[in-house]
């Protein structure tokens, strides 16, 4: 099997495989945490459990062992055959590093010790331009590639403040890392631990977030934690709740990944194009999903909590000039902006080959199971656009032996902390998850990024790729699945300095498996339980999506869309959609254009309240109608 790379349509070549980017992975979160569980937390995710591999359910009849072995067989057929890419596109060479070395910079013997010890000696662009301006006192507004040195940016210039102010327990806490994850916090904490160990510094830090034990925190908080690194939800509610927490002598606020919470500020932003397809000023639009405006309203109200007086950053991996305006309300009207030049004018990492595919509905899973299933030796990270659409996949690929992690937000935090740390330690696997996993994480060698879903925006996709070919000699592939009525996404990455090459998929190599996949979802009753939850919530995700002249729901395809998840018709789900249009509202519930009206699709399935799936026809046969 083969993946051909088109500049034009009749190129051909073969690419090389990506060196591998040797990385530490980050030391983990102090076990005490989730060793109990969660007490008086307003956190979904609080209580704590044993970490369980996904469940393999055993088939109901002969048949499911049957059509098990097809599937395996469909694919091993092809075993001689190698999926890639043609040339690897010309990369300019740009330096990484900066000239300045850690040592010219006045920093304690301390924390020169540290550096060493860790490793560091040269400064990367992003750290010669923040941390010089931070050391002065000075706010500040940071922006750079992926995998650029952020972290190390801001956690100097804030070991160092407490060093020198003679920080201690008594003094409460000094510093506060806002992490938008628990994956990124946990990562943010392991370079803390790291840099106060090795440099023997007497402060003391912590991880405050969602999921761990909220007794065991508000008891290390009342005795006084220096440096906190927090998920917002679980932070606001120690400021609000927890008695000895003292934060009156905060010395520094850092919000790390600044970008995916731009919603902090009230607004969120809309791509818009003029007639030449010019990139034209961005449009203002109210936050869209209920996970961002709660994170809205927490980051707010700790911002009105903590005190005025203190040093604020704000670092981000895509382009920040926009939110310079917007941070009035959080930093400093004097506050210095740095941003890493682009010599290339790519957004993307220099060593990031990357490429897009254009596959039908009906065909996507088959591709991502040819693909997988040829690519076992590689180090591999699927994105989806939901919490369901992982479960599924995760269970569905585990059951026909191609084993693969998964990480989504649904998750108890004990699981998803296991499955992280296992993943960075591997050299080899398949990890599903969400966008929880795509800010600023450092995961080592990372083969391929696959996006299944596509991203919300282009400033998503930078964020999903930055996982692979970080560091200066970094390298690495991601693929972007898109159907045919997709690919005007391609025009707003384009204008977001992202250049994707073609990738012509001979479809005659797909493992041939629909058949086995539809009669495995219909005797299986839990894995088409999961299908279904799948199903309904990749519609709900298309449904929300920004860029809605791209991402249409009325024009897909339900029965295509509807056999990549292995059904023969669209299943009875609850459509539930918000319309957003001049015409189109959501009431109680229930899509309406109008008063009364309901919504239709293009290929003619209408759709309302009693009727959520749409027209019926005599073909059709949906399973567990309720």
């Amino acid at each position: 099997m083969q993946m051909k790379k088109t500049k034009t349509k009749k190129g051909k070549a073969t690419a090389k495989r990506p060196k591998e980017a040797v990385k530490s992975t980050p030391s983990p979160p102090p076990p005490t945490d989730d060793s109990e569980s969660d007490d008086g937390s307003s956190s979904s995710g609080s209580d704590t459990s044993s970490v369980e591999d996904v469940e393999h359910q055993e088939p109901p009849a002969s048949s499911g062992q049957a059509t098990l072995k097809k599937m395996k067989r469909a694919v091993e057929e092809n075993e001689d055959d190698e999926l890639g890419s043609s040339n690897e596109r010309k990369k300019q060479k740009k330096e990484f590093f900066a000239a300045d070395s850690f040592t010219s910079l006045p920093l304690s013997d301390n924390t020169q010790s540290a550096l060493a010890t860790m490793g560091f000696t040269q400064m990367t662009k992003i750290q010669s331009l923040s941390i010089p301006a931070l050391l002065s006192g000075k706010d500040l507004i940071g922006a750079a590639k992926t995998g650029s040195g952020k972290t190390l940016a801001f956690l100097l210039p804030v070991v160092e403040l407490l060093h020198n102010a003679k920080f201690g327990s008594r003094n409460g806490t000094g510093a506060i890392v806002i992490s938008p994850t628990r994956e990124l916090a946990m990562q943010i904490y392991g370079v803390c631990k790291d840099l106060c160990t090795n440099g023997k510094h007497h402060q003391t830090y912590g991880l405050i977030m969602g999921g761990a034990n909220r007794r065991t925190e508000a008891e290390r908080l009342a005795k006084g934690v220096n440096i906190i690194i927090a998920t917002p939800g679980r932070l606001l509610d120690h400021l609000q709740n927890t008695k000895g927490f003292v934060f009156r002598n905060l010395l520094a606020f850092v919000m790390d990944e600044a970008d995916v919470r731009i919603v902090l500020f009230g607004v969120k932003y809309s791509w818009c194009y003029d007639d030449s397809h010019r990139l034209t000023t961005a449009t203002i639009v109210p936050p869209k999903r209920i996970l961002e405006q709660g994170f809205e309203d927490d980051l707010r109200a700790i911002i009105k909590i903590l005190p005025k007086q203190r040093q604020t950053m704000l670092f981000s991996a895509t382009q920040t000039k926009k939110i310079e305006d917007l941070a009035r309300t959080a930093i400093d009207k004097s506050a210095v902006y740095v941003e890493v030049p682009s010599d290339t004018s790519l957004a993307t990492a220099e060593g990031l080959e990357q490429g897009y595919v254009t596959v039908p509905s009906d065909q996507r899973f088959l591709l991502l199971f040819t693909f997988l299933k040829k690519n076992k030796n590689k180090k591999i990270m699927v994105f989806f656009s939901s919490c369901n659409s992982v479960k599924f996949h995760a269970e569905l690929l585990n059951y026909i032996d191609i084993p693969c992690m998964d990480i989504h937000g649904r998750q108890k935090q004990q699981k998803r902390t296991t499955t992280f740390f296992q993943f960075c330690k591997q050299s080899k696997g398949t990890l599903l998850c969400t966008d929880v996993a795509a800010r600023g994480l450092d995961i080592p060698a990372v083969d391929w990024i696959i996006q299944f879903d596509p991203p919300d925006d282009p400033k998503e996709y930078i964020h999903r790729v930055g996982r692979t070919a970080r560091g200066d000699e970094g390298t690495g592939r991601a693929l972007l699945f898109l159907t045919p009525e997709e690919t005007g996404f391609l025009r707003y990455l384009k204008a977001a300095k992202v250049t994707l090459n073609e990738y012509e998929f001979p479809m005659k190599k797909l493992a041939n498996v629909q058949s086995q996949l539809q009669r495995l979802i219909e005797k299986n009753y839990y894995l088409n339980c999961a299908a279904r939850d799948a199903y309904r919530s990749y519609l709900l995700a298309y449904a929300s999506h920004s860029l809605r002249d791209i991402f249409n729901v009325h024009e897909l395809d339900l029965s295509a869309v509807g056999r990549a998840f292995g059904f023969t018709a669209p299943p009875r789900v609850d459509l539930a959609f918000s319309m957003k249009g001049p015409k189109a509202r959501r009431h109680n519930g229930q899509v309406t254009k109008g008063k009364g009206k309901t919504g239709k699709l293009a290929n003619g399935h209408a759709f309302s309240a009693s009727n959520p799936y749409g027209k019926k026809s005599a073909k059709d046969k949906r399973q567990f109608s309720h």
